[in-house]
Order: structure tokens, then sequence, then C-alpha cells
């Protein structure tokens, strides 16, 4: 085996939850990723919707368990010394597949290898195995030290709650609703005087619908600044529920930019212009409002795009008027109205 190391680190992702095109409920989740030589793992699995099993919304225990089980100090839970290194990010089941590796000691090092794609308690790495991935050898005090920090720092969850502000409150009522079914918690008020700071530390980021005033928006920002919680704000676009659930799930993102799939969607002159990481399924759909205030749904382009930059045409019908693009991988969403 190569002496050559490979470094090791962790980093905060997303499975972007929302509302698809088609209605779906897409669940939301919070996961730390593993980095590899600078880069998320998970980007050279191609495109695979799936979570790593230190999800921020499993109970502490079994979290803690995930940990400890990843630095060796229990048993692995598949044969072969095998451990699941990334699962449906629905249900966390092995029949739905998952993406296992053999994790083993050589002295003070750690070493990942024989990465599979797994749905049953034994890996066939002639068929399923991911040959072009490994074998990762990791310093031990590196390793230790990363995986440790998250058992050591009572660091604060990310804050997956969201306040809406808003004149419709039929609107906001559908909203909320959506945002619950991804996973997301919402409330509705239209004043935070008096609230306490323990309360408003609960929410990642507030929402503000088209008709809020600039004296309601900063009398709300003042009391949120006053508390020292440090949230998004986000200006809806538009009264479209799932446009609004997009724009809501980016402001949620938490992982750094420069280790998301998706990191630019621009929005002119009949087409968007997006810009991946890494091989990835993009969506984009376009939403626009007719002059009766009427929704339309457009599903504009779906399929698999290299890394760098791709323009993609837009069918004029799709972008006519008030219209938005929403742009979505596995693990991020992207939203932005159609400049004129």
């Amino acid at each position: 085996m190569s002496a050559a190391y490979a470094t090791f680190g962790l980093a905060p992702a997303m499975r972007a939850g929302g509302v698809l095109a088609n209605g779906v409920f897409q669940v939301h989740r919070d996961f730390v990723d593993f980095i590899v030589d600078g880069r998320p793992l998970l980007f050279q699995l191609s495109d695979l919707d799936a979570v790593s099993p230190l999800a921020s919304d499993v109970p502490p225990a079994i979290f803690t368990a995930q940990v400890r089980s990843l630095l060796l100090e229990a048993d692995a839970p598949l044969p072969g010394g095998r451990y699941v290194i990334y699962g449906c990010p629905d249900c966390a089941d092995l029949a739905c597949g998952a993406v296992t590796a053999a994790i083993a000691r050589d002295g003070d090092d750690y070493i990942w290898r024989d990465f599979a794609w797994q749905t049953d308690e034994h890996a066939d790495l002639q068929l399923n195995g991911y040959h072009g991935i490994g074998p990762f050898r990791f310093r031990g005090d590196e390793y230790r030290d990363a995986l440790g920090s998250l058992l050591r720092e009572a660091a604060e969850a990310p804050r997956r709650r969201v306040l809406l502000v808003g004149a419709r409150v039929a609107l906001l009522a559908r909203l909320a609703a959506a945002l619950r079914t991804i996973g997301v918690g919402a409330d509705i008020t239209d004043d935070v005087d008096g609230v306490p700071a323990d309360e408003l530390r609960a929410y990642g980021a507030v929402a503000f619908g088209r008709a809020v005033g600039e004296e309601q928006r900063a009398r709300i920002r003042r009391a949120f600044t006053d508390a020292g919680v440090d949230v998004t704000y986000v200006d809806g676009l538009a009264p479209i529920v799932p446009l609004l659930v997009a724009q809501i799930e980016h402001a949620l993102d938490r992982s750094p930019l420069d280790r998301r799939r998706l990191t630019r969607l621009v929005a002119a002159d009949g087409e968007a212009g997006v810009e991946v990481t890494s091989p990835c399924r993009v969506q984009l759909t376009a939403y626009r409002l007719d002059r009766l205030y009427r929704t339309h749904t457009h599903e504009v382009f779906d399929g698999v795009l290299e890394p760098g930059r791709h323009r993609i045409p837009l069918d004029a019908k799709a972008v006519k008027g008030e219209a938005f693009v929403v742009a979505r991988t596995s693990g991020s969403v992207l939203v932005e109205p159609m400049a004129r």
C-alpha cells in the first residue's frame, strides 16, 4: 500500500430540501461531510444523493456512537470491517443503498479502502466497488483531532427554523406547512417586540414578504441585533411557495461556498448561467407570474453537467414577464430573478 498520506477534515454540508416542481417534498438534512485532500469526498461519487452518518438531526447518543465508530472505538457495523460512509438521506436504510468502506488501523494511521455501493450486509467489490477511489491513508493525530472535535465541542446545532413576516396570512400558512414538511421549522409573526433573546436564537433566517415595509423590516432587524442573534434575512421574490422554499433553503445553507456543488446561477437574455464544481445532476425550474398573478411552472433543464460554467437556453414562454429561475443539485439550491 502506498505510503502517501491524504489529508482528513470535516465541514458542514447540506442535502437541500424543497418543494419540487412535481409537488414532491424533499427532506432537508444538515450533516458533516468528510474532506479528503481539501475536497468533499461526496463529490468524488458522481451525483449521489446521500448524507454521512454525522447528521445534525440524529439523537446525540447515536451521533456520538457514529463518531466513536469511525474512530474504531466500537466494532464495525458490517462484516469485513466495513462502515457506512454515506447513506440514504430519507431513511438511512441499507436496503436503499449506501457507500461503505473498510476502515482499519496501521500503526498510528487510519486507512479507508475498498469503497463500494452496498445494499445488504455483504459488499461485492468486483461488481459494485468504487475502483477509482482510495485507498486513503490518514495521519492518526489529524484524523482523531477532526473527529474528536465533534465530541469535545458543544457547538451550536444548525438552526433550521425560519421566522415568516408578511401580509398574506394564507400564503404564509402554506409556506410554513411546506417548510415543516421538508424538516424546516417555521413560525409566522408581524412583530418581535418583547420576544426574549433565547427565543430569537432559535431562528436561522427571517423571511420578509414583498408587502412588508421598511419600517417594519428595520424594527425586526433591530430586535435580532439587540439580542445578539446573527440571522440571514430573505427578501421574498414572489408569492410562489416553491420559490420561497428554495430561497429559504439557500439562506439556511451553512456549508462553505467553495465546498458546494452548485456555486453560481445567473438568469438573463433568455438563458441561465450555471457553475458546478463536480459532475452532478442539475435541475432548472422557471416560475413566472402572469398579469392576473397566477403562477406558471416550467421545468427547463434536467441533466448531468461536468465541472465548470455552462450556458443553458431558456424557453421564451417560461420566462415571459415576471419570472424566476431555481437551480437544484442534491446538495444545494440557488434562486435568481430573470433579468431584463
